[in-house]
């Protein structure tokens, strides 16, 4: 059976866009819709800047397609700053806006730790009472000792996704802890810029298709430069192959 996978990227307003992608004459108000006509799911980070609104994310709902999907991120309050510490009912705030804003459309939670957040077990519990499992969630993490037995098998006894970054200096195997898998491709080894080549996309692809994942979201985070959309575009046409 082939797996169900959806491509997007973790933004689309990035200038160099235009003309490679977006029409010249095409106003920039009108891009999302025009990203809207090649991919089906768009992760939404503005959340982790700034703490949404059930109109705001309604606003977002109600242009995309009915099949549309989004992913959201925690907000950076809660993740980075108090690092999920007292933060209980920001927590439960954050949920409700997200499911009454964005509806059918919702896809998962990603929580994105910091880089200083290493593991621990007293942490592990503290993120596992914080979530709240009725919402498909996401935990990517920015330190390389979350990468241990303790929190796969929490994970998976849990149906909490790990989050599978291409990053600089993590891991590159593939965690496998629910049957929704969640790759997140940030660039290497400039952050954020560098541009994933065919072998290197060829490979991811070969990954997820080995892996016992049913759903897949894959996203391009190196949105710096044009480096997002041509990735996106290009492991979209492989996921779209016909002979694979």
């Amino acid at each position: 059976m082939k797996k169900h996978i959806v491509t997007g990227c973790s933004s689309y307003a990035t200038a160099s866009w235009k003309t490679l992608f977006y029409p010249e004459n095409l106003p920039k108000s009108k891009w999302f819709d025009y990203y809207c006509r090649h991919f089906n799911t768009y992760e939404f980070n503005g959340s982790f800047y700034r703490f949404p609104t059930v109109k705001n994310l309604l606003a977002w709902h109600d242009k995309t397609p009915d099949q549309f999907e989004f992913s959201i991120k925690v907000p950076k309050t809660i993740t980075h700053l108090k690092k999920l510490n007292g933060c209980e009912a920001e927590v439960q705030d954050f949920y409700h806006i997200c499911q009454d804003g964005l509806q059918s459309k919702l896809s998962c939670i990603l929580w994105q730790l910091p880089p200083s957040f290493s593991y621990d077990p007293g942490r592990l519990t503290q993120l596992l009472e914080l979530l709240d499992p009725s919402f498909r969630n996401v935990v990517e993490f920015r330190h390389e000792s979350w990468w241990n037995a303790d929190v796969t098998e929490t994970f998976e006894k849990n149906d909490i996704i790990f989050c599978n970054p291409s990053y600089p200096n993590l891991p590159h195997t593939v965690q496998v802890t629910s049957k929704t898998g969640y790759f997140r491709l940030h660039g290497i080894p400039k952050l954020f810029y560098s541009e994933y080549s065919p072998d290197e996309l060829n490979g991811l692809y070969s990954k997820i298709i080995q892996a016992s994942f049913e759903k897949v979201y894959v996203y391009f985070n190196n949105t710096a430069s044009d480096a997002a959309i041509k990735n996106a575009l290009m492991f979209q046409s492989l996921t779209n192959d016909p002979l694979r």
